[in-house]
């Protein structure tokens, strides 16, 4: 069981609204900290850990900066997220670059920054180093096939777009070998908010395997092992969270029992996750316009799934607490919806929730991953504003609200005037 708390008051909330109207997500500093330095105790004995955030599930700058002075890295899928690791002060080794169908700038820019480039595919490779060069160390992404459950999210591996094939795997390196690469490293992601910490260490197991195999075949040495990210958080208050001390010592067995027991560490162990770094830190926060009664009882509010979409797109659970309204009894079951023309635009369906009036402010708990960063512009939806909640109760904005103008920003009116 989680507790839901918050770390603020309705009062503190009515006050930030003040300057800053809803809705808007807002960020916990010092739990995001306090949360980056669980992980890295957690993983003190597993060789040469580094944890390299997601920066697709809160792509701010800000945000990165926090997490850099923890000494966590990012891990970038495009080249705005590159730059937004490099703004934030991120080059070299704080940098692992994985995506797909890549265009070749962005391989330019990821070598150009100095990080770590893990490639797709095998017909990646004469790829990059026809437009950016082979850099000094390379990476492979596995997919292993039929060999690992994927979960609801993230699919089937077998039927999903990412990776090399086990077999890909042996000529990729092969072909790096012959050209005169002596650097390597492998990497995977095959699951997504997966709770289960045994899956994380199977996929640690899995990975060790295969670098013994493919080291002992090819005669290379890998450098580092990136296991991907994945790890869930209990978003209904009835799960319980992964315990980041389960998963290191289970990869720190796995790790001894493979990679030490055949001479080859030292190797080192990265991960890549979002989600159970940022995801508990932030909270959506809107307030009641309407209250609506027909077949069924609605509460909308001022945000749309334009500033989270993860309901309307998945049926995902986000707990809601009425600011306020924490220790009356759940008496009343609601609908709560936005305001864009798509019924699936509800935060919540048949939730039990104290009585709702008009002004009510809610919390939207689990926004800080894939809240935001997910967030559109179909029916003229603006986006919101982000804060940051920083450890000495002071509130920063760290992106502005969409006006506008912005959403019109890229369209030419003084062309309009003389279409014909």
């Amino acid at each position: 069981m989680v507790s839901k708390d918050l770390p603020f008051t309705k009062e503190d909330i009515l006050k930030i609204m003040e300057k800053y109207p809803t809705p808007f997500h807002i960020y916990d500093e010092k739990a995001i900290r306090e949360n980056a330095r669980r992980m890295k105790s957690a993983f003190k004995d597993v060789p040469g850990f580094k944890e390299f955030f997601a920066v697709k599930a809160l792509p701010n700058p800000f945000i990165l900066k926090i997490l850099k002075e923890e000494g966590f890295g990012a891990d970038c899928s495009s080249l705005p997220e590159l730059i937004l690791a490099e703004k934030a002060g991120m080059t070299g080794d704080d940098i692992m670059f994985s995506s797909n169908d890549t265009p070749a700038e962005e391989f330019v820019k990821a070598k150009e920054l100095g990080g770590f480039i893990n490639l797709d595919d095998i017909s990646h490779i004469p790829y990059l180093e026809k437009y950016a060069g082979l850099p000094e160390i390379v990476c492979f992404r596995y997919n292993p096939g039929p060999l690992k459950e994927g979960n609801a999210i993230i699919g089937k591996p077998e039927e999903a777009k990412y990776g090399f094939t086990r077999e890909q795997m042996f000529e990729g390196y092969r072909i790096l070998r012959d050209k005169g690469v002596k650097r390597f490293g492998m990497h995977t992601m095959v699951a997504s908010n997966e709770l289960n910490p045994d899956y994380f260490v199977e996929t640690a197991r899995i990975l060790f395997e295969l670098i013994v195999e493919i080291s002992k075949e090819l005669g290379i040495h890998f450098e580092f092992v990136n296991l991907g990210g994945g790890i869930g958080i209990p978003y209904r208050p009835e799960q319980e969270p992964v315990s980041l001390e389960a998963v290191a010592k289970g990869v720190k067995e796995a790790y001894d029992a493979t990679i030490t027991a055949n001479g080859l560490a030292p190797l080192k162990v990265y991960l890549e996750c979002g989600r159970v770094i940022t995801g508990p830190y932030g909270y959506l926060i809107s307030q009641v316009r309407h209250l609506k009664s027909t077949y069924k009882d609605y509460v909308g509010l001022d945000s749309c799934m334009a500033n989270l979409m993860r309901p309307g797109m998945y049926g995902a659970y986000h707990h809601i607490t009425v600011l306020g309204k924490e220790k009356k009894a759940p008496t009343h079951k609601y609908d709560v919806t936005g305001s864009l023309c798509e019924n699936n635009d509800k935060f919540a369906i048949d939730r039990m929730l104290p009585e709702i009036e008009i002004g009510d402010i809610l919390a939207i708990h689990d926004t800080g991953a894939h809240g935001h960063a997910m967030g559109f512009n179909y029916n003229g939806k603006l986006r919101s504003a982000e804060l940051l909640l920083r450890e000495d109760r002071s509130v920063v904005q760290i992106r502005r609200a969409e006006t506008i103008e912005d959403y019109f920003a890229t369209l030419d009116f003084e062309q309009l005037k003389s279409f014909r």
